[in-house]
């Protein structure tokens, strides 16, 4: 893991748990995994066999600045709107997908260069991702702690550093050998690894499983401001059907745990 997200998992929990010696806020803190659909050069934008062919997994570890209650003295904090609808998320979470070309172009059956050359081409990329969220309940936050069997339906909004580390292959051979890449893929592919800023946005929900225990279930889009995240990025102004950046869309499954 690079220095910058090793500094960034430093201040970011850091400063959450000197938030709480100042101000008296609880903490959560909670896992997180599931499958992962990512959204790349490779294959066609928009096809169901790419989304569903081109997926991984997501793992992760969260924590929760609560609002609404003061662990130190067992009590609530003063009533607002704020402190009962609204945690803030820290996450450090990892993704790791598979890659390669589904659709139309090597659907068909030819034996044409073309065809044959996206069929044999091979990707993946590991994502390290650190950063925040706010996350909004339109619920009572009060209520759902204080009911078991409860659902706290929640929508988030945030922005995460992310370290990703891309490969790209192909079964014909070394990728830099005449003939064994599309032409618009020549020059377009790197194995190195790099950063970037991301934003992530998710809708799911709570499910209180005791008093300081709770199950969640949500799903996120991240957007990647950057294209190089998969490995490829061919020339946007030859091949517009390439031009967007990377994404992806994550359903996890979580267990979140209160702090006393």
């Amino acid at each position: 893991m690079p220095r910058k997200i090793l500094f960034f998992l430093l201040v970011v929990f850091g400063s959450s748990f000197a938030t709480r010696a100042q101000f008296g806020f609880s903490h959560e803190i909670g896992v997180i995994a599931g499958p992962v659909a990512f959204m790349s050069d490779y294959g066609e934008r928009f096809d169901l066999k790419t989304n569903s062919g081109n997926t991984g997994y997501g793992i992760g570890l969260i924590h929760y600045l609560n609002f609404s209650y003061r662990a130190e003295c067992n009590c609530y904090t003063p009533e607002t709107y704020f402190n009962d609808h609204f945690k803030l998320r820290s996450e450090l979470s990892y993704n790791k997908t598979q890659l390669q070309h589904f659709g139309e172009w090597v659907d068909k059956k030819s034996n044409s260069t073309f065809t044959q050359q996206l069929k044999a081409m091979r990707g993946s990329t590991a994502v390290t991702n650190i950063g925040m969220q706010l996350e909004y309940f339109p619920l009572s936050i009060r209520d759902f702690t204080a009911t078991n069997g409860a659902f706290g339906p929640f929508i988030s909004l945030g922005a995460q550093y992310s370290y990703f580390s891309p490969e790209a292959w192909s079964t014909r051979g070394r990728i830099d050998q005449p003939g064994v890449l599309p032409t618009k893929y020549i020059g377009a592919t790197s194995n190195d690894d790099g950063s970037t800023w991301s934003v992530v946005g998710s809708v799911g929900t709570r499910y209180k499983l005791t008093e300081l225990s709770d199950l969640m279930v949500d799903l996120r889009w991240q957007y990647y401001f950057s294209n190089w995240v998969d490995g490829l990025n061919p020339d946007e102004n030859l091949y517009p059907e390439n031009k967007a950046n990377d994404w992806l869309v994550w359903l996890n499954f979580g267990y979140i745990y209160y702090l006393d």
